[in-house]
């Protein structure tokens, strides 16, 4: 009788792993560490089958694929799907202890990506401790239907622009020193674009990455922001650049002279190869808006060589790029972004609002035993959302959740910081600088329509712009502003015919943003800053989305080979 029942439970097993894989597009991602030459030093980084940046993912709007991810590096690995929906599928969404436990060294994990809304340009990138420094990739999506083209004119050619970092060291040694010191990492020795440095390194010339174009044509250029701890700014020297797109959607198209990117972010803008005959360079220098802390003051380039007989300047071009603390260039570049929202591609911004929450961005400290630690007086930087340092389990919320697992996580994440003041004065108490640690979530009804204000203060290390990031959503950026929200004034400049939607969202220095969505994709979904030192220091939380009425809402069961947790 026991091998009978043995041989059923084995039966469905394999019954579900052949539905779960059949008839779907599998690509092959191997994680394992490769030697790579930058800056007259060579190092074994992390790597996607060998490959930085990695492989780039084609699919189209609508599609499903399996991503088979073998594990053989010598440490554990998750890979996220980055504004990729998957609705009502966080399984293999990614982010570490939040959808899944990691998959350790010499494991498998066939992740079902599920693509949507989407169309245009995403990107994948490790999402456990600070492996993503090296492990990213583009993803492209084309719409659906051949034959039917973005909504811009046609480009000569797509080409993915991934803006990077890299360190001399190794980056798993920089993020331990950075845990047990309690202070700022060690800033990066280079900026990089499409894994090269560029003309202004040493040993970097020979391999900046270049660009052929031919006059007269026009180049859709895929830009992502991979670095793991900055914003940046990007320009093309002597070349106007068109936005067209932001993370998966679709813009009002609108020239520019240079864009600011924050970390996580993509964009698509239209290259139009106008100019004389000649080598420009395209560069990319970081945008650092907090005051006292250390970045890294190098500019990245690549090369726009257009093809032909001529004779080059001696020294390519160079574009104009704002001073690395000017606020105002980023936001009067973001300032202009709105969503395309017409016929073929409607937007639905949420008007009646059922929950309302604000959530404060700072910067915080920890105490350390005899002032031990060498953050800000002694202490340990933390970083929190509503006054909570968010702080990870050793088994993953979804599972805990999905199988209702007590003692993981708490249910009581506030709607509102424990006190209001005035966050953005140059001189705030230090009794505000200690938050609370805790695993809390914040549980949504489905279908309810949000609205969250996020708040930027100026404690401690000053203020400082912070991308924030929902997985499982785009949202509606409908209104953003300087200094103290004001909840009677500030809503009635609101945009809501044509707002941005986007999946990453820079709340600017000592400043606010308010973002909306509809809760209509069920599971557990991690939120956070795109800093990734923000990150690990505890400015993130997660939502749970209920199911809903009908089949077609609830959390989708979990695949047969999710990563066992210790």
């Amino acid at each position: 009788m026991k091998v009978i029942v043995f041989l059923q439970i084995l039966g469905l097993l394999l019954l579900s792993n052949f539905l779960y894989c059949q008839g779907l597009a599998r690509h092959l991602f191997v994680v394992k560490e490769a030697p790579y030459t930058r800056l007259c030093s060579t190092k074994n980084i992390l790597t996607v089958n060998g490959k930085f940046p990695g492989p780039t993912l084609h699919v189209n709007k609508g599609d499903a694929i399996i991503v088979d991810v073998y594990n053989k590096a010598n440490h554990n690995i998750t890979i996220h799907w980055h504004g990729v929906r998957q609705p009502r599928y966080p399984w293999t969404d990614g982010p570490a202890y939040i959808t899944q436990c990691p998959i350790r060294s010499g494991s498998k994990f066939s992740q079902k990506i599920i693509f949507s809304k989407e169309e245009g340009t995403l990107w994948w990138h490790a999402h456990s401790d600070w492996s993503r420094a090296t492990v990213y990739g583009a993803i492209i999506i084309s719409p659906k239907i051949k034959g039917i083209n973005y909504p811009f004119p046609k480009s000569h050619k797509d080409v993915p622009i991934i803006l990077g970092e890299w360190w001399k060291s190794d980056i798993m040694k920089v993020y331990e020193e950075f845990k047990q010191s309690g202070a700022d990492p060690n800033v990066s020795d280079a900026y990089t674009i499409n894994g090269q440095p560029g003309d202004f390194y040493p040993c970097s010339k020979s391999e900046t990455f270049k660009l052929m174009v031919d006059y007269g044509k026009t180049y859709l250029l895929r830009l992502i922001n991979a670095a793991l701890q900055d914003i940046l700014f990007f320009a093309v020297a002597n070349h106007r650049l068109t936005v067209v797109g932001i993370d998966g959607s679709y813009v009002k198209p609108f020239k520019v002279d240079y864009v600011a990117i924050s970390s996580g972010q993509t964009l698509n803008v239209l290259l139009e190869a106008n100019q004389p005959l000649n080598h420009y360079y395209m560069a990319s220098k970081v945008y650092s808006s907090a005051k006292g802390i250390a970045y890294d003051n190098t500019t990245a380039t690549a090369i726009i060589q257009y093809n032909g007989n001529y004779t080059p300047s001696s020294t390519p071009y160079l574009p104009y790029l704002p001073p690395y603390n000017n606020t105002e260039a980023s936001v009067n570049f973001t300032g202009k972004l709105r969503s395309l929202a017409d016929d073929h591609h409607p937007i639905s911004v949420p008007l009646n609002v059922t929950k309302r929450m604000f959530f404060t961005l700072s910067i915080n400290r920890f105490p350390c035993p005899n002032n031990s630690c060498r953050g800000p007086y002694g202490g340990r930087l933390a970083a929190s959302v509503n006054n909570i340092s968010f702080e990870f389990s050793q088994i993953d919320l979804l599972q805990a959740y999905y199988h209702q697992i007590n003692g993981v996580y708490g249910k009581k994440f506030p709607n509102k910081p424990p006190l209001f003041f005035d966050f953005t004065a140059d001189d705030i108490p230090s009794i505000y600088e200690t938050p609370r640690r805790g695993t809390e979530v914040k549980v949504l009804e489905y279908n309810s329509t949000v609205e969250i204000v996020f708040q930027g203060t100026n404690l401690l290390a000053g203020g400082s712009d912070h991308p924030m990031h929902i997985h499982g959503y785009s949202f509606y950026v409908v209104g953003w502003g300087f200094g103290n929200f004001d909840k009677e004034k500030d809503p009635l400049g609101y945009n809501l015919v044509d707002p941005p939607q986007q999946n990453t969202i820079s709340v600017p220095k000592n400043g606010w943003a308010t973002i909306r969505f509809r809760a209509d994709n069920p599971g557990v979904w991690l939120m956070h800053c795109h800093l990734e030192r923000h990150l690990s220091w505890g400015m993130d939380m997660a939502f749970i989305v209920k199911n809903g009425k009908g089949s077609d809402a609830k959390l989708l069961p979990p695949p047969p080979d999710m990563p066992p947790c210790n």
